[in-house]
């Protein structure tokens, strides 16, 4: 193949934002029902909607919540599975008004209502959903709102929904069977339907740091609001316990981490636990989103499971022997979301050169030969050729005081040009949000929209991250702001010092928790004294910490006790940390995405550090997106984020990328309020008394 000489940044590429924007759905939360496989689609080209797919042996795909209906639950603001397959239809959370439907597989089926509407005093979500023993109600977790302030403003409660839509006028309809902790995930009622187990915590604790695994007796089906009566099987300080599934009526399968990886346990309710196959690797992931099982109980009685260090693979693990047996597929990573019915599994699954898919697993009997794999859906039917596509390489980096930072990069890659001679690429740290989240070696059109175009990337695992066990995610503990800066910092100082990467061409970009880090890097002084980092892209990211512990949802209201300090005996630390307050001429260019509609980071975070920005003469943008909330969702806004990112990238970088409109960045006297252009519609706001530069795009 001929090819043309250009410079770094300014490569030709098949890949299109455009492309990128509208043609990636996502998939999520895969059920394995009788001989039908559901799941979630995240829809970029219908305005960002959920729409729940289900597909039988006969092959057809079929959508089963036609539009304008959203299958999105906002529990924790993070959701999860919005849905429950049935024998005759399934129940699902509404996003509109957050209430339960029940609706049939008929084409012509409406859904119908089963939990009342909200009202001015409270509006209640639900999440998180199991068939009763009875089958004629949803047991679920439901998070109730209230008017007002204060601590009471929100509350949990694991309560049960009839089937017959008697709730949808009579709130007392729903029945309460468990109150009295914070937080709760994972009802499981026990094969004879007399117990009831269930996972809680409360703040300030988050799921990964303390869980406890609870049973109760629900055999005259009354709630159990009084811990007495709530037996503790396992968990407690420093021990996160995940997805309780019933072996049989006096025993479960469990998620732990006692002993510092995410193992799976036997837990009798008589016995002390025991440790099935015990391994340096995890079995779960955090706990972000409800209705998440990472492993599945086969007809056989052996475990589908999720496991690995870094990025999960599928296994089999045999309780008896704790013989673990993995197959030869075609895919290098499994999300943790698993389902299973007989010896076939429900999962989503990737790689580097394979988009993630829906796909069904028939697994064998023991020693009986090969799995079997059916693939259902791409979240790209149509990828770009595989030379256009990076191929990744993880690789273990040393941090400060020796420590192991974990990446993955993603190299230049298009066969079609190659960069002048003596010239080395752009490179852009990501960052990933959580800060527990992880990332893996995997097709992501967004990565190869700038690889192709002749910038590198490097994605971080920094400390904290999870994939690597509770030591190395707790290496954040009272350290954000520190560990994960000196680690993206690390993985970028050694790409140029290996020669890979230009040293005056390194970005950082991160969304959400990312973003946060992508901020403090370049307002710290260890991310900035040696001139880390030219350029800085934050996704709704965290700017101001006394500002986000007071304003952000119930869920991550207290996370910063943990990582930073518990308020008010740290609030030199908050103010130290904060970007806000810290930038400084040492600071480089900075893009700011934000949703106008995010209750997790609100925009403030976003219009804080860009008024800092703006007093301090430093060039950025901000582009704020109506209709958008915390992770963009709708397709032009992918869209104008992508362009913008490359607009921007060139601008500081020094190249000039084609068929992107310009991102004017603006740099700003305080008290001076400045109107960008563009070929999109702008606003500029002016909020309390000092700039804020905002382009507004219609959601």
């Amino acid at each position: 193949m001929a090819t043309e000489t250009a410079s770094y940044g300014e490569w030709p590429s098949p890949i299109q934002g455009a492309d990128v924007a509208r043609n990636q759905v996502g998939l999520a939360f895969p059920v394995i029902a009788g001989s039908r496989v559901w799941w979630q689609e995240t829809r970029p080209s219908e305005g960002g909607r959920m729409a729940v797919v289900s597909q039988g042996p006969d092959g057809v795909r079929r959508d089963m919540l036609p539009l304008p209906w959203n299958a999105r639950t906002r529990v924790h603001e993070y959701g999860g599975r919005a849905y429950l397959p049935l024998a005759d239809g399934f129940v699902f959370a509404n996003f509109a008004d957050q209430r339960l439907y029940r609706c049939g597989t008929a084409e012509s089926s409406e859904p119908a209502p089963l939990t009342p509407a909200a009202d001015a005093g409270a509006a209640d979500r639900f999440a998180d959903f199991v068939l009763s023993p009875g089958g004629d109600e949803v047991w679920c977790v439901r998070e109730r709102h209230r008017a007002g302030v204060g601590t009471a403003r929100v509350s949990r409660a694991i309560v049960a929904v009839p089937l017959d839509g008697s709730a949808a006028d009579d709130a007392a309809a729903v029945r309460v069977l468990v109150s009295g902790s914070d937080f709760y995930a994972f009802p499981a009622p026990s094969p004879d339907g007399t117990r009831l187990a269930w996972i809680c915590w409360d703040h300030p604790m988050m799921p990964w740091d303390c869980t406890q695994l609870r049973v109760a007796s629900i055999d005259e089906g009354g709630p159990v609001s009084d811990q007495s009566q709530q037996q503790v099987i396992m968990g407690g300080k420093a021990e996160s316990v995940l997805a309780p599934v019933w072996r049989d009526d006096r025993s479960l399968y469990v998620i732990s981490d006692r002993s510092g990886w995410w193992n799976i346990y036997l837990a009798d309710l008589l016995a002390l636990p025991r440790a099935l196959g015990p391994r340096e690797e995890e079995f779960a992931a955090p706990l972000w989103q409800l209705g998440m099982y990472p492993y599945a109980v086969l007809g056989d009685g052996r475990l589908a499971v999720t496991h690995g260090t870094g990025g999960p693979r599928l296994g089999v693990l045999d309780p008896d022997t704790g013989e673990l047996t993995d197959f030869d597929l075609p895919y290098q990573v499994f999300s943790s979301w698993l389902s299973a019915s007989g010896q076939a599994v429900a999962a989503i699954a990737g790689g580097p050169k394979v988009p993630l898919s829906v796909v069904q697993v028939d697994i064998p009997a023991a020693g009986a030969g090969a799995a079997t794999l059916h693939e259902l859906r791409r979240e790209t039917e149509s990828p770009p050729e595989a030379a256009y596509l990076p191929v990744p390489r993880e690789a273990r980096l040393e941090g400060p005081s020796g420590s192991v930072v974990h990446a993955v990069v993603y190299p230049p890659t298009n066969p079609e040009v190659t960069a002048p001679d003596g010239e080395l690429p752009p490179y852009i740290v990501w960052v990933h949000g959580g800060p527990t989240s992880r990332v893996v070696p995997e097709l992501d059109l967004e990565k190869a929209f700038f690889t192709s175009r002749g910038i590198g990337i490097v994605d971080v695992n920094y400390g904290g991250s999870s994939g690597y066990g509770r030591e190395y995610r707790e290496r954040l503990r009272g350290q954000w702001g520190i560990v994960d800066v000196a680690d993206v910092a690390t993985a970028a100082a050694a790409l140029a010092e290996a020669g890979e990467a230009d040293r005056k061409r390194l970005g950082i970009r991160g969304g959400s928790a990312g973003g946060w880090t992508a901020l403090a890097a370049v307002t710290s002084g260890i991310g900035t004294a040696g001139g880390v980092f030219a350029a800085a892209v934050s996704y709704f990211g965290v700017s101001d910490l006394r500002g986000f512990a007071a304003q952000t949802h119930d869920f991550e209201s207290r996370y910063l006790e943990g990582l930073i300090g518990p308020l008010p005996e740290s609030a030199a630390l908050y103010a130290e940390r904060s970007p806000v307050g810290h930038v400084n001429d040492a600071t480089c260019p900075v893009l700011l995405l934000q949703g106008l509609d995010d209750p997790v980071v609100p925009p403030a975070q976003s219009e804080s550090i860009a008024a800092d920005l703006a007093a301090r003469g430093i060039p950025f943008a901000y582009l704020a997106f109506a209709g958008e909330s915390h992770g963009f969702r709708k397709a032009e806004t992918i869209l104008a984020c992508l362009e913008a990112e490359l607009s921007f990238y060139g601008q500081v970088m020094g190249f000039t990328p084609a068929g992107v409109p310009l991102v004017p960045l603006t740099v700003a006297e305080p008290r001076t309020t400045v109107r960008l252009g563009g070929s999109q519609r702008a606003n500029s706001v002016a909020r309390d008394s000092r700039t804020t530069v905002m382009r507004i795009w219609p959601g």
